[in-house]
Parts: structure tokens; C-alpha cells; sequence
């Protein structure tokens, strides 16, 4: 067996193991589901969120990807939201980027310590619920999309409006 494929079935086993616990624990509060989007790969899981309260996004549900390299857990794996949502911390194309995400070691940038940054003790679920807590209270310091983060920064009544009118629009009303 070749270290390449040695590391895909480590990342199979553990990807298998974070499955179980999800579907047997549940997510805190029923914020979310995660699982493999298909039964032929277990690389590409599709996750529901709900929007936290009180914020702009609560009552709507959003689909996120989730794929994960061959590697994993030693790297992290890249979740999108599809459709995008308008976030500071989300790209236009829907690429979530948050600390616990990016490359495991020190940050290039030095923006993050690397207690911030992916490591394997992460999981799915605490991406997620991390994820749900930057939905909450986005970091304006290190924004994905500028014009949403200037937007939330000078004009929240603004931004707030724009986020519910796009839930109420995935929600189909």
C-alpha cells in the first residue's frame, strides 16, 4: 500500500467514525445535519444549517459542501456554501474562510496564532458549529468579501435587510 492510499483510508476511517457520532449524537440544539452528500463517495458530504437566532439569517437553512482532501484529518477540509450567502467572512463564490480552516502551522501573514488554525483534534461538527458562530458575529478584520464587510460595518440596517431578503428568497417566499 502506497502512503497515498494509506492516508485515504486513515481520512475513510476517520470520516466514518465523525459520520456515527453525528447521526448517533445529533448536532447541539438540531442547528445542523452533515453527512456524505452520496453512498459512492465519502469525501463529499453535504451539510444543512440553520441560522442562529437572532440574526439576520435565523429561519433560513443553507447548504454547505464539504470536501475533504485525501489526507485528512492532517489537513482541513473546504466547506461552500451553494448558493453563496452574503456574509463578510464567505466569499462571493461561497468559500466559508475562518481561521479553524486554513493550513495547519504558523500563519504566513501572521495575522492568526496557530492554536487558531485547523489541527486534527478538529472535527465536522466543531467546524460547524464555529461556522455557525461566524454566521452570528462576523470578524471584520479579516473579511472574505470587502464589500459585505464594509457594508455590515457601515450600514448594519442595510446589511441585515439584504441577508433577509436572500434567506427569504432560498426559503422561497
Amino acid at each position: 500500500m502506497n502512503s497515498r492510499s494509506a492516508n485515504s483510508a486513515t481520512a475513510l476511517r476517520r470520516l466514518m467514525t465523525e459520520y456515527r457520532q453525528l447521526t448517533a449524537g445529533g448536532s447541539p440544539d438540531g442547528m445542523f445535519t452533515a453527512g456524505p452528500a452520496s453512498e459512492s463517495d465519502f469525501f463529499i458530504w453535504e451539510a444543512l444549517i440553520c441560522g442562529p437566532k437572532e440574526t439576520p439569517f435565523e429561519g433560513g437553512v443553507f447548504v454547505a459542501k464539504l470536501t475533504f482532501p485525501t489526507d485528512y484529518p492532517l489537513s482541513p477540509f473546504k466547506m461552500k456554501f451553494e448558493p453563496p450567502l452574503f456574509h463578510p467572512n464567505i466569499y462571493p463564490d461561497g468559500t466559508v474562510c475562518i481561521s479553524i480552516l486554513h493550513t495547519p502551522g504558523d500563519d504566513p501573514t501572521m495575522y492568526e496564532q496557530a492554536s487558531e488554525r485547523w489541527s486534527p483534534v478538529q472535527s465536522v461538527e466543531k467546524v460547524i458549529l464555529s461556522v455557525v458562530s461566524m454566521l452570528a458575529e462576523p470578524n471584520l478584520e479579516s473579511p472574505a468579501n470587502i464589500d459585505c464587510s464594509k457594508l455590515y460595518r457601515d450600514d448594519r440596517a442595510e446589511y441585515e435587510r439584504r441577508v433577509r431578503a436572500s434567506v427569504k428568497e432560498a426559503l422561497g417566499l
